[in-house]
């Protein structure tokens, strides 16, 4: 590690300070699902560490995308921010108030500038309730609007978001998807929030309608101010919404930096993976370049690898160290973070061959056996993680 490079500090208790324009802060999160033995008498005897201690901050109106393959902890992860999943350890500060310390109506309130909008909008809309019911429940909770008002209010957010207003009292069955999901938007939207989660919200959406929904939130975060955590596994799609790009693998986070740095010169080997999975619109290009190599499965969250979660994969690992010490996520280069032993102020392992066909660079002796290695070529984000069971 080179001594001019910055270290996001470990946690010390409490939460870091947030600068004036920061509305999320994220501080050492920890979320562990236990893992319990026995019928009458049940004992933990592990657990699943599906977010294991990250860092970052998500600025006042910006789009923060959050990507990674399945089981890496990125709905974990938003689903903690706005405290759905209670965090083991760590800190969540939305506007400087740790959430942690609130309770009862405290945290009521501020749920009310945190709201999400859900991967599956099928499931995510309760089929026994009238659309008006699914959309005014919010107003209900909160109390904003009274009844004789409430329906007109559903009537403007239904057609906000693109849906006929006077359809409020049908039911989700008798919506498409899109227009299911539209809805799970406008929901989101009743209580005048300020920050979304948007849990892969078009990820069950046919590709036809997948830009019409991206071309909505873009639309609503100019007329409102949101700011979205934007959780994906479409590459292509959280470079076209995104502001800044945050990579996951293994419940860590792996690299942080602005959407076109990060894309434009990845630094970290498990990015530099991930992008060299997503298909090139020029079939030359395509045809000529040669695929990232990654070594063995995705190892278990419930038995992670010592070091670097990633060593047991990386073409670029070595001995000595990447299995044995943990890499700390830190600034290598302004606004720019990566997790990685090998990555300096000047320099990062070259592991993606692109158009120019370069072949793999390893620096250092490479861990296993290269010949037993899989070959990532998807045009997915779930490449490397097929054979998963979905996130954490």
């Amino acid at each position: 590690m080179s001594a001019t490079d910055a270290v996001i500090p470990a946690s010390t208790g409490a939460a870091a300070p947030a600068s004036g324009d920061d509305l999320v802060t994220v501080d050492d999160l920890v979320v562990h699902f236990p893992i319990t033995s026995g019928i009458v008498f049940r004992h933990k005897i592990g657990a699943v560490r599906a977010v294991d201690g990250i860092s970052f901050t998500v600025k006042r109106g910006e789009t923060l995308g959050l990507v990674g393959e399945s089981g890496c902890g990125k709905s974990t992860t938003g689903m903690a921010i706005l405290h759905l999943e209670k965090p083991t350890a760590g800190h969540v500060l939305y506007e400087g108030a740790d959430l942690a310390s609130l309770s009862g109506r405290a945290l009521r309130r501020q749920r009310r500038r945190m709201q999400m909008i859900f991967q599956d909008p099928y499931a995510s809309l309760n089929g026994r309730m009238t659309i008006a019911d699914i959309v005014g429940e919010p107003l209900l909770v909160h109390k904003l609007y009274p009844r004789s008002g409430r329906n007109q209010r559903v009537r403007e957010l239904l057609e906000l978001v693109g849906i006929n207003p006077n359809t409020l009292n049908r039911y989700p069955h008798e919506f498409s998807g899109g227009q299911r999901q539209r809805i799970g938007i406008a929901r989101a939207l009743a209580v005048e929030p300020n920050f979304i989660v948007c849990d892969e919200p078009i990820s069950a959406l046919d590709v036809s309608i997948r830009a019409q929904i991206i071309n909505l939130l873009l639309e609503l975060q100019r007329e409102f101010g949101l700011t979205y955590l934007f959780i994906a596994h479409d590459l292509s799609v959280v470079r076209h919404i995104s502001d800044r790009v945050a990579v996951m693998y293994l419940g860590k986070m792996v690299e942080l930096a602005e959407n076109a740095v990060l894309y434009g010169e990845p630094v970290h080997p498990y990015t530099q993976a991930l992008l060299s999975a997503v298909p090139i619109p020029d079939p030359e290009a395509e045809e000529n370049r040669r695929a990232v190599v990654l070594q063995g499965d995705v190892p278990s969250p419930a038995d992670p690898p010592p070091g670097c979660h990633f060593h047991t994969r990386c073409p670029a690992a070595q001995e000595g160290l990447c299995n044995v010490e943990p890499p700390v996520l830190r600034e290598v280069r302004p606004r720019h973070w990566a997790s990685c032993h090998l990555v300096t102020n000047t320099d990062f392992p070259h592991i993606r061959a692109g158009e120019d066909d370069l072949a793999v660079v390893a620096t250092g002796p490479v861990m296993g056996d290269a010949s037993a290695a899989t070959v990532v070529h998807t045009d997915a984000l779930d490449a490397a993680g097929e054979n998963d069971h979905g996130d954490v």
